[in-house]
């Protein structure tokens, strides 16, 4: 799984059948202070991630086993917003202080 932070919105209005009503959304990774800092990309959202949520992204043959992309060409799928993120015993994110703890 991928850590990467929503950057917006993704608007294609030609593009396969199989991703008709699909939401794109444009993220990128993090590094460890949760900052933008690793590769962009384009992932279905099936969770209802909005811009600026830190999220987790599956990639490759996992992101097609989700409800909302089971048999669409995709290879991003947002499958998780973060709430919460613990490291060494210590809060290091926080969704409800909307940066890192």
């Amino acid at each position: 799984m991928i850590l990467a932070k929503v950057l917006g919105t993704v608007v294609s209005t030609r593009k396969d059948p199989g991703l008709t009503g699909l939401k794109l959304l444009l993220a990128r990774e993090v590094d460890a202070a949760y900052k933008p800092a690793g590769n962009q990309v384009v992932a279905v959202d099936a969770v209802g991630a909005g811009e600026g949520e830190l999220v987790l992204i599956a990639a490759g043959s996992s992101a097609r086993l989700t409800e909302v992309t089971k048999d669409r060409p995709v290879d991003h799928v947002i499958c998780g917003i973060v709430d919460l993120v613990e490291t060494e015993g210590r809060e290091t994110y926080a969704k409800r202080a909307g940066l890192p703890a």
